[in-house]
C-alpha cells in the first residue's frame, strides 16, 4: 500500500524532517499510527530500529502496531539457552530473535499484539502508555478487570499477566514496546519458554516467570482486530490526531531506505547468539550402551556464543581418552551450536579406526553433546 505523502515525508532521514511543520501535521505537531503488513519478527524489529534512528520525534509521536508468526524474542542482554527450549523451537520451526531493548523473553504468535510507542526521550513515559492500553480495553469491555502493576505489567483478574514491557532509551529518542495477549497458543508458549539445559551459569538478565491468560478466555468475542482498533482509537484521542491506521510494508526500501540491511543484521547468528553474555556449563549426561549406563561429564566456557574452554570426561574403558580430547579440542573456538558439532563429528569420524563398535560409541557421544546445545 502506498503511503500518504505526509507520512512519506515523515518517514525520512532527519535532515528531511526539517521541512515546514504544515507538512508534518500542523503547527501543533502531530502523530502517526502505523501497522505492519508483515508477520516476520525480524522485519518488524527492523522497523522499530529504523523509526528510532531515522524519524525526528520532536513534534510528533508514533504508534507502531505489529504481530508475528510464531517466534521467541529475547532481550538485548539475555541468554537464549537460559531462557527457552531451542531444541523444541528448531523442531517446530519457531524463530528466535534478539531485540535491541532490555527486558525479558516473550513468545509471539498471531494471537499476540505488539505495540511500540515512540517519543523523544524527554517525553518518554511508559506508565502513560500502559494506562492508555487499559483505557482502550475498558472502552471496549467495561467489565474487564485490568490494571497496570508497579512492574509495568498489565494484569487481568488481579494475577494473570496479559502484557509485558521493555524499552530502549536513546540519546534523544526513545521507544517503549509491550505485548498484549489476545488468543496466543499458551501450550506452545509454556513449552518453548522453559529451558531444558542443565548446569548453566550466567550473569545474563533472567526473565521472571508469570501466570498468563488470554483476553479471549475472558471474553470469546474479543479479537486482535477489535483490540488493535480500540487501542488506535484511544491513542488518537489522547494525542489529538487523526484516527487513521496506515499500513506499511517493512521491506519497502522506497519508504524505509536501508531497512533490509537492518533486517538481515537481526537474522545473523552473530547478533542472535553471538551477543549472549559470557556463560559456563558444568553438567553430565548418562548414556545407555549395551545395557550399561555410562556417565559423561562436560565443562565448557562460552563467550560471544563461541566455546572458549571445553573438557569432556568419559569412562576410559568405554572410549579412548584421546578421542574425547580430540573432540574437545575441535569444539574449542567453534560456535556453541548443534550444527557445528555435527560437522566436527563427521570430520573426526573419518579419522577414526574402521571399528564399527568404536564408531557407534563416537556417534552416541556426539549426539549427546548436540543435546547440550
Amino acid at each position: 500500500m502506498a503511503l500518504p505523502r505526509s507520512l512519506r515525508s515523515c518517514l525520512q532521514r532527519p535532515c528531511v524532517l526539517r521541512s515546514p511543520r504544515a507538512r508534518l501535521g500542523g503547527a501543533g505537531g502531530g502523530g502517526f499510527i502505523l501497522q505492519s503488513l508483515s508477520d516476520d519478527v525480524y522485519q518488524n524489529l527492523a522497523v522499530e530500529d529504523w523509526i528510532h534512528e531515522q524519524v525526528s520525534l520532536e513534534n510528533r509521536q508514533v504508534l507502531f502496531l505489529w504481530r508475528n508468526a510464531p517466534a521467541v524474542v529475547i532481550g538485548r542482554h539475555q541468554n537464549p539457552w537460559q531462557e527457552c527450549n531451542l531444541r523444541l523451537m528448531r523442531q517446530k520451526g519457531i524463530k528466535l530473535a534478539r531485540r535491541r531493548s532490555g527486558g525479558g523473553t516473550v513468545y509471539h504468535d498471531l494471537g499476540n499484539i505488539n505495540l511500540t510507542f515512540f517519543t523523544t526521550r524527554k517525553k518518554y513515559e511508559r506508565m502513560d502508555n500502559l494506562k492508555l492500553v487499559v483505557r482502550a480495553l475498558k472502552a471496549l469491555r467495561p467489565q474487564l478487570d485490568v490494571h497496570v502493576t508497579d512492574r509495568y505489567d498489565i494484569v487481568l483478574g488481579g494475577c494473570y499477566k496479559i502484557s509485558g514491557t521493555a524499552a530502549k532509551l536513546g540519546r534523544t529518542a526513545a521507544y517503549h514496546h509491550c505485548t498484549l495477549l489476545c488468543s496466543a497458543d499458551k501450550s506452545v508458549l509454556s513449552s518453548v519458554l522453559k529451558s531444558p539445559y542443565k548446569g548453566l551459569k550466567s550473569n545474563a538478565t533472567a526473565s521472571v516467570p508469570s501466570s498468563v491468560r488470554n483476553l479471549l478466555e475472558e471474553d470469546p468475542a474479543l479479537t486482535c482486530e477489535l483490540l488493535l482498533e480500540a487501542i488506535a482509537k484511544e491513542y488518537a484521542m489522547w494525542h489529538q490526531i487523526d484516527h487513521h491506521i496506515t499500513l506499511i510494508n517493512p521491506a519497502d526500501e522506497a519508504v524505509l531506505p536501508g531497512i533490509n540491511s537492518k533486517t538481515k543484521e537481526l537474522q545473523t547468528w552473530e547478533w542472535v547468539y553471538g551477543k549472549t553474555p559470557k556463560f559456563s556449563i558444568s553438567t553430565y549426561f548418562d548414556m545407555t550402551y549395551k545395557d550399561s549406563v555410562l556417565e559423561v561429564k562436560v565443562d565448557m566456557e562460552v563467550k560471544h556464543g563461541r566455546i572458549e574452554v571445553c573438557n569432556i570426561d568419559a569412562p576410559e574403558q568405554w572410549l579412548p581418552p584421546g578421542l574425547c580430547q580430540e573432540l574437545a579440542k575441535s569444539l574449542t573456538g567453534s560456535r556453541f551450536c548443534p550444527d557445528e558439532v555435527t560437522v566436527l563429528a563427521s570430520t573426526l569420524l573419518r579419522t577414526c579406526p574402521q571399528d564399527n563398535e568404536l564408531r557407534n560409541k563416537w556417534n552416541l557421544l556426539c549426539e549427546n553433546m548436540r543435546m547440550l546445545m
